[in-house]
């Protein structure tokens, strides 16, 4: 059983997230700090945890156009103990094409699916921004109770 901190617990938000979350202010405070790899992090687990966010827009251009860009960041992902990539939609956006550009749903599936077999990090569809940040805390403060020192 994961037993959560009664005091807010610190979350490293990266200097180049330009639109970072509004989390529960008495559970999270959160610090900008450059960070290794991902948007979001525990204090103290940064080499260990990270969260990459993405709109449904960016998630698209990057693993369409940026493939080889993003490929060098899920390697770095890979080698945590715990990382994911959350999507601000849900699978149903994509395949009803509610995103720019011709990329085909088809491959973003594809794209999301190789994610996941091939670097063995999980990819959370979360059918908005305000679910993704809900999902984005709790998973956070999930790693925090279960790794920090």
């Amino acid at each position: 059983m994961i037993r959560f901190s009664p005091a807010p617990v610190a979350v490293v938000v990266d200097t180049r997230e330009q639109e970072p979350y509004s989390f529960d202010a008495g559970l999270v405070t959160a610090e900008r700090r450059a960070l290794p790899a991902g948007d979001y992090s525990v204090a103290g687990l940064e080499g260990l945890v990270a969260v990459e966010r993405k709109s449904l827009d960016d998630f698209i251009s990057t693993v369409i156009h940026g493939r080889m860009r993003f490929r060098k960041e899920l390697r770095k992902l890979a080698a945590y103990r715990a990382s994911c990539v959350v999507v601000e939609a849900g699978v149903v956006d994509v395949m009803l094409h509610r995103y720019r550009g011709d990329a085909h749903p088809n491959a973003v599936l594809g794209s999301a699916l190789s994610i996941i077999l091939d670097f063995r990090i999980p990819v959370f569809f979360c059918s908005s921004r305000q679910a993704a940040c809900q999902f984005v805390q709790a998973y956070l403060l999930a790693a925090h109770a279960r790794w920090h020192a």
